[in-house]
């Protein structure tokens, strides 16, 4: 009798452990992960510099240098991006350098006093990794920060390696190609608002069009398409600065972003930065009327108070706003649903409304959106105009493609 019990304890044990949940693993691996697990023999024996801040991490979290350090490699030098090694300072807010309390490594800043790393910085470096989450628009200054790495390491002969990392919005391209008359810190490259490339993808492409003499190489995310968004990873979300602490405000980024050049408040200080905008004079009921219906996209009235340091226009004053919702990322247009609410917020507010036009033309990469939204132009027909140049474009990033669709 004893001699069945074996198979019917095997039978139980197996159902148990099938209803057990398991730990998963992302079939996502970031470049850290491909670096360490595939091509070690790029840093093994180098004194090794690491570009990054609190999102240079593994699949499971871990940070990169844990990783590196318990891999053997030799770190000798951190530097960091705008908002900080720990990625808190406030957006704009120079930072200055420190030495890391855990390590004792160097932190150098590069959004302080210098930007470009110096001689002296790179002194006894002999690689530099740059790991960074980028977050698919056009005016995030991560890009700009690895272009600065690339002219700072060039000169000294130091290869620049950029660890990849998914880009969180996919893969759709929209708005209008930046005027190279506009170049600045926040629109580096001739791209469009919302340009569809990881930051490696975007490295490649800056050391084209800019003439960088960059020994540049890519170790790219594998198990990556081009049509994932972040939540469809498995990869751990970490905001990658203080005002986009969701993914749902990295979507409606690279169209609210445009307000930062109006009087209007995105809603820095609070929870919802970049979901929403607002002025104590806007009438939030009319604006969406006036604008219609978006597809993919929920616009309703509410009320918010942005907090400093946030918010500079009104710190801590309560305002009447309208928040974005997406409902649809697949079929939502960022671009078009700020420019559309641009014109529609300056059709029922013409004497309120008005254009801080040098940032605007910053962000906007030319001065045509402005002007023409000025002069009470059709949205569609201001936005018809830039497809031209997105198409060049397409043809011409093609060459930099890392990933499949």
């Amino acid at each position: 009798m004893t001699s069945h019990r074996y198979p019917v304890m095997v039978v139980i044990v197996a159902l148990l452990l099938a209803a057990c949940p398991r730990a998963t693993v992302p079939s996502v691996r970031p470049g850290i992960d491909v670096l360490l697990g595939d091509s070690l023999h790029l840093v093994r024996g180098r004194k090794v510099g690491l570009v990054t801040n609190r999102t240079g991490v593994d699949a499971q979290g871990r940070s990169d240098i844990d990783r590196l350090r318990e891999a053997g490699i030799e770190l000798v030098a951190l530097f960091s991006p705008e908002h900080g090694f720990r990625g808190h300072a406030a957006p704009g807010e120079k930072v200055g350098s420190t030495r890391d309390s855990a390590t004792g490594l160097p932190i150098y800043s590069l959004y302080g006093a210098v930007r470009v790393p110096t001689p002296e910085m790179l002194s006894g470096i002999d690689l530099l990794l740059v790991d960074l989450q980028d977050v698919g628009a056009r005016y995030y200054t991560y890009i700009s920060t690895t272009i600065d790495v690339m002219r700072g390491a060039g000169p000294q002969r130091i290869p620049v390696i950029v660890l990849d990392r998914p880009n969180p919005v996919a893969a759709p391209v929209q708005g209008n190609v930046l005027d190279t008359a506009f170049r600045s810190y926040i629109g580096a490259l001739a791209v469009p608002m919302r340009h569809g490339l990881t930051l490696g993808e975007q490295a490649l492409l800056a050391r084209s069009d800019l003439g960088l003499d960059s020994d540049l190489r890519i170790v790219p995310v594998s198990g990556w398409r081009r049509s994932q968004y972040f939540d469809e990873t498995g990869l751990p979300f970490i905001p990658p600065s203080p005002n986009l602490q969701t993914l749902g405000a990295i979507l409606l980024y690279p169209g609210t972003c445009l307000f930062e050049g109006t009087n209007l408040s995105v809603g820095r200080g609070t929870p919802e930065a970049f979901a929403q905008v607002g002025a104590p004079w806007l009438d939030p009921g009319k604006v969406i009327a006036a604008v219609g219906p978006i597809a993919g996209i929920r616009a309703e009235p509410v009320s918010f108070t942005p907090s400093n340091p946030g918010d500079q226009k009104y710190s801590d004053t309560t305002l009447s706003g309208i928040r974005l919702t997406v409902t649809d990322r697949r079929a939502y247009d960022p671009v078009e649903a700020a420019v559309r609410l641009l014109a529609a917020i300056k059709a029922v507010h013409p004497g309120e409304f008005r254009f801080l036009a040098r940032q605007f033309d910053r962000l906007a990469g030319d001065s045509a959106l402005r002007t023409r939204l000025d002069r009470g132009e059709n949205a569609g027909a201001v936005m018809a105009d830039w497809e031209a140049g997105r198409h060049a474009f397409m043809g011409r990033r093609a060459h930099f493609l890392l990933y499949p669709d």
